[in-house]
């Protein structure tokens, strides 16, 4: 029977971790039996990873895939547990732990070619063997200084028109215009969208789509070391309005989107950085009497405040005792 018996994380439930803030929690071990020289310690990481496959020499009489990929390491803590007299006996034993996370992090991130994440992992060791650890992830989210660079944003306006045919020899126009508060939201936030679209046509508009897209663009290396980047764009959140838009009239649709509560802030590539995100929000009209579609794009700022620069604190409702600072 193994002297470890159970080894447990206790961290808030679904907390998401602001970059910046603290990380509070306690590990729990149970022993079955007593455990001489133990080694307890807990540990905070985060890391970034991107693959893909990449066709090189396709202008040549060959061509061959290669895979591109990159990493990044943003965070690695580690707090060894102090054990008086060198020994644990049979039973519970809670440890108390907090940590602070740096300041600039991405935000937690999965798609096919990336991934960002962070967790937590507990072990416990006795004479140089790891007898139990467990591991659990979080959800960080990461911050940007928009708000402090840039002014308040005025309503937004964008409209396109077209001209269709249909039925041979018939022609009308279509004009589509959406129209947003701003275009500048934090995660979690109500995205309403407003869509006028007048149907100068002898036909009906019966499918409008709005959908939010992700545009990533990956910076990783050949295993040659040759620099390479790859944009994936995903579709995010989407809403269809089935809607009956008579010839010849006007109608308004109001659109309302729920963010999710993480998301990785707009930001352009820099030195050193695996990837970078872009939004988009998307209105298209679907006509199928002219095998056509009208699309409006509207670009969508994602951005997160930091926290002050002498602020420690958890996020979604989460207490940071007032008698303890932050583990470094």
């Amino acid at each position: 029977m193994s002297v470890v018996k159970l080894i447990e994380l206790v961290l808030s439930k679904d907390a998401v971790y602001l970059a910046g803030s603290c990380i509070k929690g306690q590990v729990v071990l149970t022993l079955n039996s007593t455990l001489v020289d133990p080694i307890v310690k807990v540990e905070l990481v985060g890391r970034g990873y991107v693959e893909w496959n990449e066709e090189t020499g396709a202008s040549r009489d060959y061509s061959r895939d290669v895979i591109c990929n990159n990493k990044a390491d943003y965070v690695h803590k580690t707090r060894t547990f102090p054990v008086k007299d060198n020994w644990l006996s049979a039973g519970s034993h809670t440890f108390d732990f907090h940590f602070n996370l740096p300041p600039r992090l991405p935000s937690t991130f999965t798609s096919k070619m990336g991934h960002v994440f962070y967790f937590v992992q507990a072990s416990c060791m006795g004479r140089e063997h790891i007898l139990a650890k467990k591991r659990v992830y979080l959800l960080v989210q990461g911050t940007s200084d928009f708000y402090r660079e840039n002014p308040p944003q005025n309503p937004l306006l964008v409209e396109t028109e077209k001209k269709v045919s249909y039925n041979c020899c018939s022609q009308g126009t279509i004009c589509l215009q959406v129209q947003m508060d701003k275009n500048t939201f934090m995660p979690g936030e109500r995205v309403i969208v407003t869509t006028e679209i007048n149907n100068q046509t002898s036909k009906c508009i019966k499918t409008v789509i709005f959908a939010l897209y992700t545009h990533v663009q990956y910076e990783g290396f050949t295993p040659t070391a040759e620099r390479r980047s790859r944009v994936a764009s995903s579709e995010l959140l989407r809403q269809e309005a089935n809607t009956q838009i008579i010839p010849f009239n006007t109608t308004k649709i109001v659109s309302i989107f729920n963010l999710p509560q993480v998301l990785s802030v707009s930001s352009n590539m820099r030195d050193g950085e695996i990837m970078s995100t872009q939004y988009e929000l998307v209105s298209t009209v679907h006509l199928p009497w002219s095998l056509t579609n009208m699309k409006v794009k509207v670009p969508i700022i994602i951005t997160s405040a930091p926290l002050d620069s002498d602020c420690c604190q958890l996020q979604e409702g989460s207490v940071l005792p007032t008698s303890e600072g932050c583990q470094n």
